[in-house]
């Protein structure tokens, strides 16, 4: 495999998750207040939202690689 394939094969992206109006009108939110929010603050929501899920994104990643049979390589211990 060339450099530039493995590459590009490591970066490729898959998203996860998105954040979009329509996700607070159907939460309850009125539907005239959210179509007045700023898409500054609905980035600083998807932001404070993307922040608050990342620990529990590393242990659900973690959990489901190892269900699905992918181990970790063992870390080595460099003394000090």
């Amino acid at each position: 495999m060339k450099i530039t394939e493995k590459q590009e094969l490591l970066n490729k992206m898959f998203p996860i998750t998105s954040l979009c109006r329509t996700d607070l009108i159907m939460e309850g939110y009125n539907e005239k207040d959210v179509l007045k929010i700023p898409d500054s603050e609905m980035d600083y929501i998807a932001r404070k939202i993307g922040d608050g899920i990342m620990e529990d994104y590393w242990l659900i990643l973690n959990y489901r690689l190892e269900d699905m049979g992918y181990k970790k390589k063992k870390k080595i211990k460099v003394a000090k």
